[in-house]
C-alpha cells in the first residue's frame, strides 16, 4: 500500500522491523512499528532500557540499516539509498543532539555550529546569517570564540543545538539531550527545543527518560520490546528526586538507589551520585 503526505510529513514511517541476533536469541528491537510526523511536532519516545528507542532514533537517522519496512523522510526513501546519499541526507535535512554534546575540543563555538556547512555547497553570506541569528537565539554570541572546555554543560548543548540546526534541518534528533545538565540547564535547553520547532517549522523527536519533557511534547510514544503501546493505558508513581527535588516517576526511572529499605529515584546519574555520596544529608 503506498503512504500518503509524502511531501507534508518530516517522517513518515510504515511497518519498521529490526532484530538482532537468530533462532533462539533473535530479539526485535523495533517490531513493525508505524508512525507519522508532522510538521513541527514535537514527539516524545519514552519506554524502559532496551525497549528500542535507540535503534529507533538510530534507523531514523540512517545510522543503522533496517531489516523491513519503510521510512520517509520529506519524502524521500531511505531503505533504498546508498550510503553516500544518506550522508547527504543526514547533512540537509536531519540535525542530531547528543547526550555527550558530541562537540570537537579543538574548535571554537562558532567553528562548532559551522562544521556540517562545510559539508555541503551553499551560499556562505546566508551561512553567517543564519549563524549569527542562531547564535543570538540560543544566548551564544559572547561564547563565539571559547573553546568547549571554557562552557558549561547547558551551554554545551545550546552549541549542539545551534549545530544541528545550521543548515536547516526537517527534522531534529535527540538522544537523551538533559540527560548530562543539571535541573535548570536541562529545563532551559527543553524550552528552546520547543520554540525551535514552532519558529523553525522543524519536526522535534526525543528519546529520553526525562519526565519533565513530557510537558512541552505534543504526544508521547511508549516503547515497549520494539512495538507501541498505548500511552493511555500506562500509570505513573510520581516522587520527588531528593537531591533537586524534580518530580521523578518511579516505575520508570533510570537511575534509583535504596537506603535503609526505602527507595529512592532520581532524576539524573548526577543526583543519584550526590545522593550515594552523602544520603544523610538529603534525608535530614
Amino acid at each position: 500500500m503506498p503512504v500518503t503526505n509524502l511531501k507534508t510529513n518530516p517522517i513518515v514511517v510504515k511497518d519498521l522491523v529490526k532484530t538482532f541476533g537468530e533462532e533462539a536469541n533473535l530479539v526485535k528491537a523495533v517490531d513493525k512499528i508505524c508512525l507519522t510526523v508532522e510538521p513541527s511536532e514535537i514527539l516524545l519516545i519514552m519506554g524502559p532500557s532496551g525497549s528500542g528507542k535507540t535503534t529507533f532514533l538510530s534507523m531514523l537517522g540512517g545510522l543503522l540499516k533496517v531489516d523491513s519496512g519503510q521510512i520517509l523522510l520529506d519524502g524521500e526513501e531511505l531503505t533504498e539509498l546508498s550510503q553516500s546519499a544518506l550522508a547527504n541526507i543526514r547533512a540537509t535535512k536531519l540535525g542530531f543532539v547528543y547526550q555527550a554534546f558530541n562537540l570537537l575540543e579543538a574548535l571554537t563555538v562558532k567553528e562548532n555550529i559551522l562544521l556540517p556547512t562545510t559539508l555541503i555547497k551553499q551560499d556562505r553570506s546566508q551561512v553567517i546569517q543564519r549563524c549569527v541569528h542562531l547564535v543570538n537565539q540560543l544566548g551564544l554570541a559572547h561564547r563565539l570564540d571559547a573553546y568547549p572546555k571554557t562552557l558549561s554543560g547547558g551551554e554545551k548543548q545550546r552549541v549542539a543545538i545551534a549545530r544541528a540546526l545550521i543548515n536547516q534541518p526537517k527534522v531534529i534528533l535527540a538522544d537523551e539531550p538533559t540527560g548530562n545538565l543539571d535541573s535548570q540547564s536541562g529545563q532551559e535547553v527543553l524550552m528552546l527545543l520547543h520554540d525551535i520547532a514552532r519558529d523553525h517549522g522543524v519536526a522535534v523527536l526525543i528519546v529520553t527518560h526525562d519526565s519533565r519533557v513530557e510537558e512541552i511534547a505534543d504526544r508521547i510514544l511508549w516503547l515497549e520490546d520494539g512495538k507501541i503501546v498505548d500511552r493511555k493505558q500506562e500509570t505513573h508513581n510520581w516522587v520527588k528526586d531528593p537531591v533537586c527535588g524534580m518530580k521523578v516517576d518511579e516505575w520508570r526511572a533510570s537511575f534509583v538507589a535504596t537506603v535503609e529499605g526505602t527507595r529512592y529515584a532520581f532524576c539524573s546519574e548526577r543526583c543519584q551520585q550526590r545522593f550515594m555520596a552523602q544520603p544523610k544529608q538529603y534525608l535530614d
